[in-house]
Parts: structure tokens; C-alpha cells; sequence
């Protein structure tokens, strides 16, 4: 291959391939509350093992949560794509309907075989939830990101958790509470919600009113969110 060309070959191809990772079929209704069942499931996981739980304390401080369900794949580029759920908890203590949205990051390197990443994004303040009303939401670029404590780091320190706006909770070892992280690409997905809910309303009105009354299939996560996080 000509060498002058390598440029804009290895251009395009980072440009479809991110393309791939952003694009959307019609969406589904049954495949997207699939989607809310998944995130549901993986909130629950987290807190039903010990290792990785949320700490109640943090749980009640929470101001939102964001759960990310993604497929991380390829060989010399990684393309990490997926889904997840957004939800505020409102000024009268209700949580929210979970909105959609879809998580994906290009990443440029050596990356062998496949595997998934799930991940609970807590918001602790009322101004960063805000910030997925934009096109994109970086975790840890558009707002400080840093590792949350679990259940037993947070029963050794009893002091606030650092000021940072974001706390992550990966089920990856290694990580210390309050190290600082990059998570994932957060978009919004006004498509799969107006599917979802049957309805027109977009992710402020469907996380800060109380318009659009919660279908069966969300209120077990609702539930679920009011149960650990009252």
C-alpha cells in the first residue's frame, strides 16, 4: 500500500467503525424493555455481592444514577458500544422513569477478544444529571469522575466521598476509591424513549415531570431504586 494514502484509510475506517458503534435501528419496543431489564438486573447484582456493593449511605445521597450495559470488542480498534438507563431522583425524593440512552467510546489500540462492561454511574449533585440533555455526555472529561467506595472501604472512612460529582462502580479489581476514572460516551436516544413510552415528550420532561405515567415494565426498576436509595 502506498504510504500517502495510509492516513485517510486509517481515518475512514475509525469514522465507520464509530459510525457503527453510534447507529440505531428502528427501535423495538420489546428490545428496549429488554434493555431496562437488563440495567435493572445489573443494579441488583451489584448490590446482592458484597465485593462490589454500594454503601446505603452513598445510595441515599445520590442525586442520579446512570447504568451502562456495553460490548467491548475487536482487534487493532476497539469499538465499545451499548446502552443503559438514566434516572434523577426528583425534589419530592420519587425517582424518575429510567430514560434511555446509548453508551458507546471509540478506543484506538491493541484490544483481543471480547468481553462486556457494566457499570453504575452515580450522580451526586442536581447539575450533572443536566449535562445528558446535550448531544454527548463524556464521564470523567464533561464532569470529575472518581471510583466510589464500596460497602466495606466506606465503613473505614466515614467522610464524604471527595466532592466528586460522579462516583463509578466497575466490577473491575484494582481500582481504589477515589482514583480518578474515564467511563464511558453517554448519548442521548430520544427514539428508543418516544418508543419505549409512546410518547413525544424527551429526557427533561420525562426525568423531571410527571407526565408520562411509568409502564409496568419500568416500575420494577423504579422500585427497585426506592428500595436502596429512599
Amino acid at each position: 500500500m502506498n504510504k500517502k494514502y495510509f492516513p485517510a484509510l486509517l481515518a475512514a475506517t475509525v469514522f465507520g467503525l464509530f459510525a457503527v458503534s453510534g447507529a440505531r435501528a428502528t427501535p423495538d419496543r420489546a428490545d428496549l424493555v429488554t434493555e431496562v431489564d437488563s440495567c435493572e438486573a445489573i443494579i441488583r447484582e451489584f448490590q446482592s455481592n458484597p465485593r462490589i456493593a454500594i454503601p446505603p449511605q452513598i445510595l441515599k445521597a445520590a442525586k442520579g444514577v446512570l447504568i451502562t450495559n456495553q460490548f467491548k470488542a475487536g482487534l487493532i480498534f476497539g469499538v465499545k458500544g451499548g446502552y443503559g438507563v438514566v434516572m434523577v431522583k426528583k425534589p419530592n425524593g420519587q425517582w424518575s422513569l429510567p430514560v434511555l440512552v446509548r453508551a458507546h467510546e471509540l478506543s484506538i489500540g491493541f484490544q483481543a477478544g471480547a468481553r462486556t462492561v457494566e457499570t453504575v454511574y452515580l450522580f451526586m449533585d442536581d447539575a450533572t444529571p443536566r449535562l445528558l440533555y446535550h448531544e454527548r455526555f463524556d464521564v470523567g472529561v464533561d464532569a470529575k469522575a472518581v471510583a466510589g467506595p464500596h460497602i466495606a472501604e466506606a465503613e473505614k472512612d466515614r467522610r464524604p466521598m471527595l466532592g466528586a460529582p460522579v462516583l463509578v462502580y466497575d466490577k473491575s479489581d484494582g481500582l481504589y476509591a477515589g482514583a480518578t476514572v474515564k467511563g464511558a460516551q453517554v448519548a442521548r436516544d430520544d427514539e428508543a424513549n418516544f418508543a419505549l413510552y409512546q410518547t413525544q415528550y424527551v429526557m427533561p420532561e420525562l426525568l423531571y415531570s410527571d407526565w408520562v405515567k411509568p409502564p409496568a415494565e419500568v416500575q420494577p426498576l423504579m422500585q427497585f431504586m426506592a428500595q436502596i436509595a429512599p
